[in-house]
């Protein structure tokens, strides 16, 4: 992994919440098997270790898990523990759409968006305008009947 691969997914990594946390048993089979579980699921994980109790330092344990997992370590800062490992089914399934191949067909997929855009907005404002009209017709209404009611 380049130091640019690593810089994006730490960046990554940044808003993710950790999944679980090492404690004072260090690297059991149970931490293994779920990390590797989680790997079903995504492809980046973010791990804490409880520095008070665990039974060696972090970067060890990361070492370990990763070992384990056959997953890289992609930083280790503190407590906090962040792995990658590469699922070819998530990014299948997550794999964008084509653009469309030719000139023609791009100009053809743009217009069609600024069309949908324009009929959603011309649908707002018809809405608004009605809803103004309602209004109107609704406080003349309460004015006539004032003034019947006063005489």
């Amino acid at each position: 992994m380049t130091s640019k691969q690593r810089a994006a997914l730490r960046a990554m990594a940044n808003s993710l919440e950790p999944i679980f946390q090492v404690g004072k048993f260090g690297v059991t089979d149970a931490v293994i098997a779920q990390l590797a579980d989680a790997f079903k699921a995504r492809e980046l994980i973010k791990l804490k270790v409880l520095l008070e109790s665990a039974p060696e330092a972090p970067k060890e344990i990361a070492q370990k898990l990763a070992a384990a997992t056959g997953s890289e370590v992609v930083q280790v800062i503190g407590g906090s523990m962040i792995f990658y490992k590469e699922n070819e089914q998530l990014q299948l399934e997550n794999k964008p759409a084509k653009k469309p191949a030719t000139k023609a067909q791009r100009e053809k997929a743009r217009k069609e968006k600024l069309r949908k855009q324009k009929t959603k907005k011309v649908a707002v404002t018809l809405k608004q305008r009605s809803r103004k009209a309602a209004e109107r017709r609704a406080t003349h209404i309460v004015k006539v009947r004032e003034r019947n009611s006063g005489k």
